[in-house]
């Protein structure tokens, strides 16, 4: 299980390279994304959480934690750098190596696992403790336009959560400036469709289901009323 760096200065900095290190530009949609930096270069790392492993409790538990970033965000670092080492690829951004990977059949393996390294770290950023509830007023304003008010577009993004068949994701993105909800299966990214990710619901059964067994749309709740990072998604929207 990961163990938190219980060094509050040292977290701070931490949260403070994340930040003026995290706009890489993503030639795909031609924007910056807030993202931390661990994972930019090869070797491919394991970046840090920003919040301690039960800081997300009740509504998602330590041990739900411990394996979701400890095996699963872990297994997929661990994995990529052997398919890279020796490639091509072994030099490349993170960012790089999902989207020159993306649609090649030949390179599909990497793919997923590039992209679920880069989308793991962007879920971790999307939650935060105390979070959740009313947007921020100029992403509020955002919403409002795009979806007819925050409830509405609350109900659009857990039936998103709750209709991706099987293991994938649940994004709020933005394309040409307007909004949308979007949701990919597996190891897809909105990047590689032309858009720029704002925050994301991670649907794959291993996110939910030590602490929800099959109740999906609850645990997309709980993270939309208590989790959800907006300052995170704000930024990016910014960007």
């Amino acid at each position: 299980m990961h163990k938190q760096v219980s060094n509050v200065d040292a977290h701070e900095v931490t949260r403070r390279e994340f930040l003026i290190g995290a706009g890489a530009a993503v030639a795909a949609v031609g924007a910056t994304l807030i993202l931390p930096r661990g994972a930019a270069a090869a070797p491919i790392a394991l970046p840090p959480l920003p919040w301690a492993d039960g800081a997300l409790a009740p509504y998602v538990s330590a041990h739900t934690i411990g394996f979701h970033y400890g095996k699963h965000h872990k297994g997929y670092v661990d994995n990529l750098n052997k398919l890279i080492a020796g490639t091509d690829l072994a030099d490349l951004p993170l960012e790089k190596i999902m989207t020159t990977t993306a649609g090649s059949a030949d390179k599909q393996t990497i793919f997923n696992n590039a992209a679920q390294v880069w989308n793991h770290t962007f879920y971790w950023e999307s939650l935060k403790p105390k979070g959740g509830g009313a947007p921020p007023k100029d992403l509020g304003a955002k919403i409002d336009q795009a979806f007819g008010g925050y409830d509405t577009f609350k109900k659009a993004f857990i039936d998103a959560s709750l209709t991706q068949f099987g293991s994938g994701w649940a994004w709020l993105a933005v394309k040409d400036g307007a909004l949308r909800i979007v949701k990919t299966p597996n190891a897809e990214n909105p990047l590689t469709q032309g858009m720029k990710p704002l925050l994301t619901i991670d649907v794959w059964e291993h996110a939910y289901y030590l602490d929800y067994q099959n109740k999906r749309g609850d645990y997309a709740a709980a993270l939309l009323d208590h989790l959800v990072n907006w300052e995170f998604a704000a930024a990016n929207l910014a960007a």
